[in-house]
Formats: structure tokens, C-alpha cells, sequence
């Protein structure tokens, strides 16, 4: 059986534009694998801790001598990774927050990234050990993507990147508090993803 590991980060719900996007794409997914199995993991539903000096402290402490505390620490971690080593395709959907992506998402990235399981050190700089393929849905209230002030996609796609995923397209919808503009920005994102399924 096929899995897709959804993850999805918009604060706003049903009303996300980010999160119907993947919703489009999820459907056509599904006609085609319809065997498939949909794992969810919603950052916004079910936020993570922020990456602390206690988060630290517990991964660099060797396993057998990591107190109850530190043991709980690392456990989320290791459940999210375990996700992502069991999926066979993800999908990653955030908003633009503050011209970047949302704190949830960053506390996942953060959790996920783990020298040894998600990426390696070798002499030629980092590689990523997630040998699989993944795809980006993005909106945002105005249209920033491919400028200077956008760092949401292109953080997204690099931090994926680095944990070895590769990232077949990034969808993005633009203008969603502009209006008409907007709808035909994510009316257009829709087709292309129907195209690409």
C-alpha cells in the first residue's frame, strides 16, 4: 500500500487556501491509488513544543542516560520521523505568514531534521537521507512569490531539499486577499495540479 504523509500548517482551517489546494490534489491522488492511505499530520491542530535548550540538551544526552523528561523529548521527534521514513510521497501546504511560513511548521522542521536519520555530514557538505518525492502548496494574501520578500517556498523547498525529498512542484496561489485576481490565481493553481496528478 501506497502512503502519502499530509502535512499542513494554515491556522485557518476549512478556509485555507493552502489546505484546498492539497485537498484538490489528495482527490486526484486517491482516484489514481485508490488503495492509497492518507496520513495527516496538522501542525495547527496539534502544535509542537518550540526547539529549546531542554530540546537540545535531550538529543545530545546518550540515550542511556537521558532522564523521563528528556526520553518524552526526543519521542516526538522520533514519531515524526518515523512518519516520514514510512511515507512514500509528502505533501507539505503552508500559508505566507509575515512574509515567511508559519512558528508550527518551523517546530516540525526543527523536530524533523536529525543528523543520522533525516541527514548526514560528509565531507562534501550534508546530505539527506529521505530518498522520496514531495510537493509544496503555498498561498498567500499577495503575490511574493519569486521576490525578494518571499521566504516561504523557497525556505520550504530547501529545507525538503536538505532532508534528501525531492520536490516535483510547487503550487502556489497568490492574491487571496486581492480579490478576483486571487481567485484566478487559485483557480489556475488548481488546474495545474490537476494537470500534474
Amino acid at each position: 500500500m501506497t502512503t502519502l504523509l499530509r502535512i499542513d500548517s494554515s491556522a485557518a482551517g476549512a478556509n485555507s487556501k493552502s489546505r484546498q489546494l492539497t485537498d484538490a490534489f489528495v482527490e486526484k491522488w486517491l482516484a489514481k491509488n485508490p488503495e492509497g492511505n492518507v496520513v495527516t499530520r496538522d501542525v495547527d491542530a496539534n502544535p509542537l513544543p518550540h526547539f529549546t535548550s531542554e530540546t537540545l540538551g535531550a538529543l545530545f544526552t546518550p540515550e542511556e542516560n537521558r532522564t523521563t523528561e528528556q526520553k518524552a523529548i526526543v519521542a516526538i521527534g522520533d514519531e515524526l520521523i518515523d512518519e516520514l521514513e514510512a511515507a512514500d510521497l509528502i505533501t507539505v501546504s503552508a500559508p505566507m505568514y509575515n512574509f515567511s511560513i508559519p512558528s508550527t511548521l518551523k517546530s516540525y522542521f526543527d523536530y524533523v531534521a536529525r543528523a543520522g536519520r533525516t541527514f548526514q555530514y560528509t565531507e562534501t557538505g550534508p546530505e539527506g537521507l529521505l530518498k522520496k518525492d514531495a510537493y509544496v502548496f503555498t498561498a498567500s494574501g499577495s503575490f511574493l512569490a519569486e521576490t525578494p520578500m518571499d521566504h516561504q517556498a523557497p525556505y520550504i523547498n530547501t529545507f525538503l531539499g536538505f532532508l534528501g525529498l525531492n520536490v516535483k512542484e510547487t503550487f502556489t496561489a497568490g492574491g487571496q486577499a486581492l480579490g478576483e485576481p486571487g481567485e484566478q490565481a487559485f483557480d489556475q493553481a488548481k488546474q495545474q495540479i490537476a494537470a500534474a496528478v
